[in-house]
């Protein structure tokens, strides 16, 4: 039995686990990421957790041939520098050799978003495709592209970010201080902002009594709650927000045409009421394709695992090519 190991760096927790060449977790550990600490401070806690995890596991460093390392940044693979990990501050960041001062052994990185695409892509909702778009919708929209079963990171290894496409010329401030970005539609942060806008143009509306009458306690749940019992505007907000995921989502599949779509995060548990209609939107935004018809939109599958095994899997993945 082959076994690999992935270490998952999150701002709230370091998440570390022992993979099999089934591609199933056999042990996970996982401590404090204790962000605003120095960085190699946080670079040892990764380690002795990986340690720690083949120790629980029966294992050693002999018994596995990588470290794989999913990090919350955008990187450039050409000289593997962070570039940018906005919840942890690093910046332009060497952390291959840091990492290396605490444990000498071959490494492989990706960011958490490609993490997680390469994850469901090898064990999960895209296993059997080779071509693959997951999409994280969350606070954001993550996004991770696989093609030809490994991570897609561009011609100077950038990678992708397929959040902040622009769907709505001179639209909605994103969060990178562009305009119309996918994510200021497509994220739940962007849905909570709509359900909020909604309740205040609508004082009649059930979300109103869904949230209690505290716009704080609004969530990505509320609108499809209210839709659900056929409240006009709970009804407007979850049409609209689908209207503009199936705009972003149709507009990747032209561009790229992957075998699979593989959406994740909590808005996902939604279930039919959300991915019955985003189907039918994106078919009818996807024309130019005749009878070829759209790729398969599918829910993810591993949920917070994604990262841990995608990274534990990266080198799987660079031996395959």
């Amino acid at each position: 039995m082959k076994y690999y190991l992935g270490i998952d760096l999150g701002g709230t927790d370091i998440k570390v686990g022992v993979i099999d060449e089934r591609h199933t977790i056999v042990c996970k550990h996982s401590v404090p990421t204790r962000t605003g600490r120095p960085a190699g401070e946080i670079i040892a806690d990764m380690a002795a957790a990986g340690r720690h995890a083949l120790n629980t596991a029966g294992l050693g460093e002999a018994d596995i041939g990588y470290v794989g390392l999913s990090v919350p940044s955008s990187i450039n693979h050409n000289n593997n520098r962070l570039i940018f990990a906005p919840n942890l501050k690093w910046k332009d960041f060497d952390f291959i050799p840091c990492f290396k001062k605490e444990w000498d052994v071959p490494l492989y990185m990706a960011n958490d978003a490609d993490s997680a695409a390469l994850g469901e892509a090898m064990a999960g909702a895209a296993r059997g495709y080779d071509n693959a778009v997951m999409l994280t919708l969350g606070t954001g929209i993550g996004g991770g592209l696989i093609m030809n079963r490994r991570v897609y990171v561009g011609g100077d290894g950038y990678g992708s970010e397929p959040g902040h496409i622009v769907i709505a010329m001179g639209g909605e401030k994103c969060g990178c201080g562009a305009y119309g970005c996918f994510e200021a539609y497509g994220s739940v942060t962007a849905l909570i902002r709509d359900t909020i806008r909604a309740i205040d143009e609508y004082p009649d509306t059930v979300m109103r009594d869904i949230c209690g009458g505290d716009l704080a306690r609004v969530d990505g749940r509320t609108p499809f709650k209210a839709a659900s019992s056929g409240d006009p505007a709970g009804m407007k907000v979850v049409n609209n927000y689908i209207g503009y995921l199936a705009t972003g989502i149709a507009t990747l599949i032209i561009l790229l045409r992957p075998q699979v779509v593989i959406l994740g995060g909590g808005v996902c548990n939604a279930g039919d009421p959300l991915f019955v209609p985003l189907r039918e939107s994106v078919t009818d935004r996807v024309r130019i394709t005749g009878d070829v018809g759209i790729p398969p939109i599918l829910k993810a599958e591993l949920g917070n695992d994604a990262g841990i095994i995608g990274a534990a899997l990266l080198g799987v993945a660079d031996d395959i090519n």
